[in-house]
């Protein structure tokens, strides 16, 4: 479950070409608002951090899931959405600006809450005392090229020439989603063939991960509202707590941690989770 063409090559330049179609949607205007307050990301952050790990233990616990499965359950619930999530946001009309800084942000704190939490959930599901450790540098090479400099290159285009960005913005709603679904077939499709996934091991596994899911995806919508943000930073909010980056959750199962079953989980989650958590957004946005 090495990373391949897909994960290592074709996904990474996706990605990027995803974050500078988002950027051609943000105004300088949109980027005052989050930085003179930025209050909505903070509460995006905390959904984040705190209210996943929460709902993945407590899955894990109360179903009293295979204790490999629940590690990995705990990994997937700490690896940030990234730009999937941000392109759902994008697909359903969100706050794109806030969802790409809460992305930003929160990639650079998972590099020290990735190994704290997973460390805590093997020491509580198996009783395991092991360390990973994630590159502060690739991290934050990672982002800049994935997500920061071609967001800003999608800014700067808007701000040169508006009605370039304007015209572009209905034709990539439709052929980013696709191109994004084209790369990661690939990647679920070599990794699950990789790791030996078989129906009954996804059967036992996917309505656990539908659970944090649809779980997480609620409290990103309700909680914030307990903090009086409009019901747009609320879905947005949501599909950010909902959408997590099983990619990164199989670098760390597979590569650091070398054990296949927690991978699994990742995998499962990955073959889902973009589809039910842009339902999610889309019915929380029209109902909610």
């Amino acid at each position: 479950m090495s990373p391949t063409i897909f994960s290592g090559i074709f996904l990474p330049i996706t990605l990027a070409i995803i974050t500078l179609g988002l950027g051609l949607s943000i105004s300088y205007e949109d980027i005052r608002k989050i930085t003179v307050k930025p209050f909505n990301v903070i509460i995006g952050l905390l959904s984040q951090l705190l209210l996943l790990p929460v709902i993945a233990f407590a899955i894990a616990l109360i179903t009293r899931m295979d204790p490999e499965y629940a590690v990995g359950l705990i990994i997937i619930a700490v690896c940030p959405g990234g730009a999937t999530s941000n392109l759902v946001n994008y697909m359903i009309r969100g706050n794109v600006a806030l969802s790409l800084s809460i992305t930003v942000v929160n990639s650079l704190i998972t590099i020290f809450t990735i190994p704290l939490i997973t460390k805590l959930a093997l020491n509580i599901f198996l009783a395991q005392d092991a360390m990973i450790h994630l590159s502060f540098l690739n991290t934050v090479m990672n982002i800049s090229l994935i997500t920061v400099i071609p967001a800003t290159a999608g800014v700067l285009i808007r701000r040169w020439n508006k009605n370039i960005a304007e015209k572009m913005e209905n034709p990539l709603r439709y052929i980013l989603p696709v191109l994004l679904f084209i790369v990661f077939a690939g990647v679920i499709f070599y990794e699950k063939g990789e790791s030996g996934l078989d129906l009954s091991k996804y059967l036992y596994i996917l309505p656990l991960t539908v659970a944090l899911n649809l779980i997480s995806s609620l409290a990103g919508y309700f909680v914030p509202g307990v903090f009086g943000l409009s019901k747009r930073d609320r879905f947005t909010i949501a599909v950010e707590v909902g959408l997590q980056n099983s990619t990164l959750g199989i670098f760390v199962a597979s590569t650091l941690l070398n054990n296949y079953k927690m991978a699994l989980v990742c995998v499962v989650y990955g073959s889902f989770s973009f589809f039910t958590t842009w339902l999610f957004g889309y019915l929380a946005k029209k109902y909610l």
